[in-house]
């Protein structure tokens, strides 16, 4: 049997910042414009796609023909991950069951929820999640917009 998730954060959403603060720094990891996508299912399955808005296309039209560094600048210009979420409180909670990094898959990501707005159509996202470093605390900050 399926369960179906009835939560504001179900439907589809389009990527408006994404921001990592550390201190009083702070850092734009695709850019101060980045595009991307996150959807959640009903059925309690989730895909995100982020990417630099700038991306290069790629000298080749067969990515596997293309240039090492054309393919390592493409690889650092995108991510992506899907699997299962569930919801825990204030949090979302993905289980990534795949991603473009390997090394994410088999994490759990717990990012707390802030919604925004009124209107179906207006309302706003924000997903955020606090990282230990050896520097410190980076506090990451992702902001979507319902589409």
């Amino acid at each position: 049997m399926i369960t179906i998730i009835d939560h504001p954060i179900v439907g589809g959403w389009a990527l408006e910042s994404w921001t990592i603060s550390l201190g009083d720094k702070t850092s734009y990891p695709f850019g101060e414009k980045p595009v991307g996508r996150i959807l959640y299912t009903p059925d309690g399955q989730m895909s995100a796609t982020i990417a630099r808005a700038d991306r290069p296309v790629l000298s080749n039209p067969v990515p596997a023909k293309a240039p090492v560094e054309e393919k390592l600048a493409a690889f650092d210009s995108y991510f992506s991950y899907g699997g299962a979420f569930h919801i825990d409180g204030e949090d979302v909670v993905h289980r990534v069951e795949l991603s473009l990094n390997p090394n994410f898959v088999g994490s759990e990501q717990r990012r707390r929820m802030t919604f925004e707005g009124d209107s179906l159509n207006g309302k706003h996202l924000t997903l955020s999640a606090d990282e230990q470093t050896p520097k410190g605390i980076k506090h990451h900050r992702i902001r979507w917009r319902r589409v």
